[in-house]
């Protein structure tokens, strides 16, 4: 028997497995490797500053903390033997390339600006300095800095608290839960399709755009749906890409460089798809479109892989974090949309405290939300 179970392996319950197991608490992670699954085709942008969704003070104040909690995390990872984290703070350029860019580049100067006991001022650069630091980039009308922002493979850094979870005791398995086992109103374990039961007093729903399926079992509504996003990797030939920053444009997409030349590129935002993790040609070509628009300089490279994953994405636009009402010992951990690298690791540190009894998540993403909405109606 053990103490807890977590369905789903990504960035978010890969997360919950690591530090459960760092509190000693007894943890199987079970996962079944869904295509399309949101961390792997996630580009990473650790950025709470230049979200578009930083007027939400709920939101705002939650990505600040999930931001803050990176360097934390990542050397704590590092003490423990795992560097290999993928964890790089590069800074971002904001460029409006266009005239019809103009009014949201200053809406979101105005939002840092307002911020600033929490944030990092941003720059001004002059067109011309912005192209000396992203040498493919057409020159914009107007350009910031602002050094806060990282980024992070979901991939690599999952793999990497998976890793630590097992040297702390976590239990990892590929296996497809099915069913919540409940006996009066308390968690009993898990069920499996392939007959297996995993018994625990605790179980946490990590599971991405899948984790409504199990709305039923628990008597509550999850309202989170996929959101398709399509991502191109590029190599760009000859370029020291390590050094330079992620360029965010103003019409929802973003350039990610990593090092030995290769950048990401994207992503597509398409609702309605339903669980259909496909790449399309009008995807790719959106994709591509407005990456060579910010930066025509790299019309020359080389696609050398694309990737498609659908984002949690909830109703009101917060995720879903903490105990499921009335049913002692299940918990939910999902509902990050298009922000689950960047809000990921943190949430599943809080939701991991919420089971140990050692800390708490807000209210105000408790899922007892859509019931409280519902009945004032």
């Amino acid at each position: 028997m053990y103490d807890a179970v977590v369905v789903g392996g990504g960035i978010v319950g890969s997360s919950i497995g690591y530090h459960l197991a760092r509190a000693g608490v007894n943890t199987v992670l079970l996962d079944r490797n869904d295509e399309g699954r949101a961390t792997t085709a996630g580009a990473g942008v650790i950025s709470a500053a230049t979200s578009s969704r930083t007027a939400d003070d709920d939101w705002f104040e939650f990505a600040t903390d999930a931001v803050g909690y990176y360097p934390e995390l990542v050397s704590q990872l590092e003490c423990e033997g795992y560097s290999d984290t993928s964890y790089g703070r590069l800074g971002t350029i904001g460029v409006a390339i266009e005239a019809d860019e103009l009014e949201s580049y200053d809406e979101t100067v105005a939002r840092i600006d307002s911020r600033q006991s929490d944030l990092a001022p941003v720059d001004e650069l002059d067109p011309a300095a912005a192209v000396d630091r992203f040498p493919p980039l057409a020159e914009p009308k107007r350009a910031f800095h602002h050094p806060g922002a990282a980024r992070v493979n979901g991939d690599v850094f999952a793999r990497a608290l998976r890793d630590a979870g097992r040297e702390h005791g976590l239990t990892t398995m590929t296996s497809d839960v099915t069913e919540v086992r409940i006996d009066g109103d308390q968690v009993t374990g898990v069920e499996t399709a392939s007959g297996s039961r995993f018994d625990a007093e605790h179980v946490v729903i990590a599971g991405g755009a899948w984790s409504s399926a199990f709305g039923e079992q628990l008597a509550v509504e999850i309202p989170v749906t996929p959101k398709r996003g399509q991502i191109v990797h590029l190599e760009h030939p000859n370029a020291d890409t390590g050094t330079w920053p992620i360029v965010k444009a103003f019409r929802h997409h973003y350039i990610v460089p990593w090092p030995d030349g290769r950048l990401v590129v994207g992503a597509t935002r398409e609702a309605g798809v339903g669980f259909e993790p496909r790449l399309t040609a009008g995807g790719i070509h959106e994709v591509l479109e407005e990456a060579l628009r910010v930066a025509p300089g790299l019309a020359d490279a080389t696609v050398v892989d694309r990737r498609v994953g659908l984002r949690p994405v909830c109703a009101d636009g917060m995720p879903v974090l903490g105990a499921v009402p009335d049913i002692d010992g299940a918990f939910l951990a999902t509902g990050h949309g298009a922000t689950g690298l960047m809000l990921g690791p943190y949430s599943g540190k809080l939701v991991a405290d919420h089971v140990a009894d050692t800390g708490s998540v807000p209210d105000h993403f408790s899922v007892a939300r859509f019931e409280d909405s519902s009945e004032t109606k």
